[in-house]
């Protein structure tokens, strides 16, 4: 056989009667891995985004977070984007609101407030 008889009989088979067949089964495993990508990796991703979203609009002076760097504080002022947070005594710094990750769990706003009293625990 030489390379142009095979060329010939795979032209031969794919226009053959059921060549749409073909091409479903082509489309399908496409079709299937965007469905797991769907539901593995952008659906949850989208419910996180939308939950964060949520939380920094529920934001108020007083909260007790932590910013994405590790940063505990107690929010003193709150504008569009920035968010002024009290790290310590007379120390505040601004950070961009989307940067906050969360509420800070209570043994750290224990510590924020052993910090203003002066109490160091040791």
């Amino acid at each position: 056989m030489n390379i142009n008889t095979i060329a010939y009989s795979a032209v031969q088979t794919a226009g053959q009667p059921g060549g749409t067949g073909s091409l479903v089964s082509m489309l399908l495993p496409i079709v299937i891995i965007f469905l797991v990508f769907y539901l593995l990796l952008i659906r949850p991703q989208s419910k996180k985004l939308k939950k964060h979203q949520e939380f920094l609009s529920n934001l108020k002076k007083g909260d007790d977070v932590i910013t994405a760097s590790g940063i505990y504080g107690r929010i003193t002022g709150i504008a569009d984007n920035a968010i002024t947070i009290e790290i310590s005594e007379g120390v505040k710094i601004k950070v961009e609101k989307s940067y906050i990750a969360g509420y800070a769990a209570t043994t750290s706003a224990t510590a924020i407030d052993k910090n203003k009293t002066g109490n160091t625990g040791s």
